[in-house]
């Protein structure tokens, strides 16, 4: 009986895993969406070639080497496969180990996607598909290994062992894409025609606005599978609690951020602004 009970937290907290991570996977469409309608109608074509092809070398490179160097196995084959124990996750987890890839890798591709949107119109494709590489293979990996990888970052010490703690990659994820993301800007410089000579701001509207707000309602429903997932499982009274307390607070700050930067808007330049209320969900 206790066999089959085990049997079945397995398999459920697995699909649960899987279909968050499917969620996650389908940020990629928003971010494609977004970005594609924020940005001139002549780069279009090149912005979605470039969340496209991002999302592939992502995938590619974590399977590669990126997965093994966050969690330490020898080769990706032998760190994901097994029964019911994740590397450097819980000794007994109830899921499968390759879903646990799953969900990292579409995380991959999410920190590589802030990247894509802050340099969008201003850097050749292979440039920046150079980058992803780099990225998703090599930098992404190391800054997760000194956190989910149990991995020492100062001498002996991890960062968890610092009393740092990252819930659905706030640091790892976030942090991390905005920090390459900031690099790209710094490198790059602003968009021609963004400032006059004087300084001056010039607007830059997007081509596309019904396309950004999909973007934006497809973001906030992978954010639930975002964040919902990293609880990693379901199948306790406890861990189902938390699921649902993480899917209130994800929808509630979206909405905050959305009225807040509605507000502001009005307040600031006299009426509401759909790109900077947008922004505000996203924030």
């Amino acid at each position: 009986m206790e066999n089959e009970i085990f049997q079945l937290q397995y398999a459920l907290d697995t699909f649960y895993f899987l279909v968050c991570g499917a969620l996650v996977m389908w940020m990629a469409a928003g971010f494609a969406m977004l970005e594609a309608g924020l940005v001139r109608s002549k780069n279009t074509v090149e912005i979605l070639t470039k969340n496209v092809a991002l999302f592939a070398v992502a995938c590619l490179m974590y399977m590669v080497c990126g997965y093994s160097i966050m969690y330490g196995g020898d080769i990706f084959l032998s760190s994901i496969t097994g029964s019911g124990v994740v590397e450097g996750g819980e000794e007994n987890a109830t899921y499968a180990p390759s879903a646990d890839f799953f969900f990292q890798v579409v995380f991959v591709a999410t920190a590589m996607s802030i990247v894509s949107g802050a340099v969008a119109e201003r850097m050749k494709l292979f440039a920046f598909l150079a980058f992803a590489v780099v990225m998703t293979g090599f930098i992404y990996p190391m800054e997760g290994s000194w956190t989910w990888g149990g991995n020492p970052v100062f001498g002996m010490y991890t960062l968890g062992d610092l009393g740092f703690l990252d819930f659905a990659g706030s640091g790892i994820v976030h942090m991390a894409g905005a920090a390459a993301a900031l690099a790209g800007v710094l490198l790059v410089g602003a968009r021609k025609g963004k400032y006059g000579p004087n300084g001056e701001v010039n607007a830059i509207p997007g081509a596309n606005l019904p396309l950004a707000t999909l973007g934006t309602f497809i973001l906030w429903l992978g954010w639930f599978g975002f964040n919902g997932g990293s609880q990693l499982k379901l199948t306790s009274v406890m861990d189902a609690n938390a699921v649902a307390l993480v899917f209130v607070n994800t929808n509630m700050a979206a909405a905050g951020g959305l009225l807040a930067a509605l507000l502001t808007s009005k307040l600031v330049f006299g009426k509401a602004d759909l790109t900077m209320i947008l922004n505000g969900a996203l924030a």
